[in-house]
């Protein structure tokens, strides 16, 4: 990477580490708080719909080896490609993304129900013409990642509840309710990383 290249990425600053993984905010002072993610797994390390910063792959070497990174909502395709060319690693899509396969420079790699070699499964949350996402659910880990049905900026959250759904959305997506994680990830705000089922369903139930 050239010093060029280098000094246009924003450094590295808001990190959350957890037992399993860290997310990060390469801008945190936006308003729309893009959060970021790398799941630490027994394949290897997995990076979820990330903005690149300057030191963020000193912070996944801490993890491990980069395994892949994937897209799992079509409006997040953000510097996926950037990142999985330095560390010469596919970037992956869940098959049926076809809108998140268009809006990226190269064909990428298609994921089934699993991401390979881990816990964490993949299912469809929204597939329509202009909106497709998939969650990924480690029900082991307790972990759910909703990178964009879920947030918890202000916008998201009615009344007192810690998060909420996308301000767009007119209902809870299908399934959504039936999940219980400790914690939950996403991609706008600060993440929950413990009481997550308890926050769902208040949330849930506010909608």
């Amino acid at each position: 990477m050239s010093e060029d290249e280098s000094a246009e990425r924003p450094t590295l600053e808001a990190i959350t580490e957890w037992d399993r993984g860290i997310g990060w905010f390469a801008q945190p002072d936006e308003d729309a708080m893009r959060g970021s993610h790398a799941l630490a797994t027994e394949s290897g390390v997995w990076v979820i719909d990330p903005l690149d910063a300057e030191g963020l792959d000193d912070r996944l070497s801490e993890l491990g080896e980069v395994t892949g990174v994937a897209v799992v909502h079509d409006r997040h395709t953000r510097d996926a490609e950037a990142i999985a060319n330095r560390h010469d690693v596919a970037v992956y899509v869940p098959e049926w993304m076809d809108l998140t396969r268009e809006k990226l420079q190269s064909e990428p790699e298609p994921l089934g129900d699993e991401l390979p070699g881990t816990t964490y499964e993949i299912r469809r949350l929204i597939d329509t013409d202009e909106w497709e996402e998939a969650i990924l659910v480690d029900e082991a880990g307790e972990t759910l990642v909703v990178v964009e049905t879920l947030g918890t900026l202000p916008g998201f959250c009615a009344s007192d509840d810690d998060i909420g759904l996308h301000p767009t959305l007119d209902e809870t997506p299908d399934g959504l309710a039936d999940y219980q994680p400790e914690r939950i990830l996403v991609g706008h705000g600060e993440s929950i990383y413990e009481g997550g089922a308890a926050e769902l369903d208040a949330a849930l139930d506010s909608d």
